[in-house]
């Protein structure tokens, strides 16, 4: 005799639940509501792992995504609503989705990054996959990604940048082509002190300039010929006590100028 064709959903894993989603609509809080909503969440597990399985190759655990696809499948079961019609798989698997992308977005980024510039990033990402269908042999311009995504080129440029932004180097990461242990971070530069001295020298510029020539050039064979106070005496005839008391009495005053007018 000839079978009954029974009804298929569309994937092995997605089980009859729509007489139980109306009993669990129905059902006022209490525990028989939780044991039946905690049961229909665990018939609809193995498609949110299903969605999980997609994500695998993104750089995240696939524990940690099937937690977060079943964080998601959670919320669908407390939304929907059976009384608008819709099978709950359509429901779901959205809102799975959804749930992993923004997980995504949010916490797998080493940089904080602005949630307008990861929707660039992304919508940039899957224009060049489009894209690179029909450019074969070449990467797609800024221009045409542009016009794929409605977006302006800078905006593009922008979502290029972030692609390369996802994760963050190391900075003992050996450089490529090095052999000899050399890392990124041997290649930054620091600080160079002699900054703050070019920042003194300036801003005593105009006040050297105004002692008087002899003051002047005591001060210059001290600190810039290097010249020992005896040698100044000597060249200059006069005592070395008195070379001192010149040299206190111009560093003083240039620093008691120089400070003044640091604050007006």
């Amino acid at each position: 005799m000839p079978t009954r064709a029974t009804a298929k959903h569309p994937h092995d894993d997605a089980p009859d639940t729509a007489a139980a989603f109306h009993r669990l609509a129905a059902l006022p809080p209490g525990p028989e509501r939780d044991v039946l909503r905690d049961e229909i969440v665990e018939a609809w597990l193995p498609m949110a792992d299903r969605l999980a399985g997609r994500f695998r190759s993104r750089g995240e655990s696939f524990d940690d995504l099937r937690q977060v696809a079943a964080l998601g499948l959670v919320k669908a079961v407390d939304r929907y609503d059976p009384e608008l019609g819709n099978a709950f798989e359509s429901y779901a698997v959205p809102t799975v989705t959804g749930e992993i992308k923004r997980h995504f977005r949010d916490h797998m980024w080493t940089l904080h990054v602005p949630r307008r510039v990861q929707d660039l990033r992304n919508r940039v990402r899957h224009a060049s996959q489009d894209l690179s269908q029909t450019t074969s042999g070449r990467r797609p311009t800024v221009a045409e990604i542009a016009e794929h995504t409605d977006l302006s080129e800078e905006d593009v440029r922008t979502g290029q940048e972030a692609l390369e932004s996802f994760s963050a180097l190391s900075l003992d990461a050996e450089l490529p082509g090095s052999d000899d242990g050399y890392s990124l971070g041997d290649a930054l530069g620091a600080p160079d002190p002699a900054l703050d001295t070019v920042v003194d020298r300036e801003a005593v510029k105009e006040r050297l300039a105004a002692l008087p020539e002899r003051e002047r050039a005591i001060l210059y064979m001290r600190f810039f010929g290097d010249m020992t106070q005896s040698s100044i005496a000597e060249e200059l005839g006069i005592s070395q006590m008195h070379v001192s008391r010149l040299i206190s009495r111009c560093c003083g005053r240039v620093r008691e100028q120089v400070m003044r007018d640091g604050e007006e």
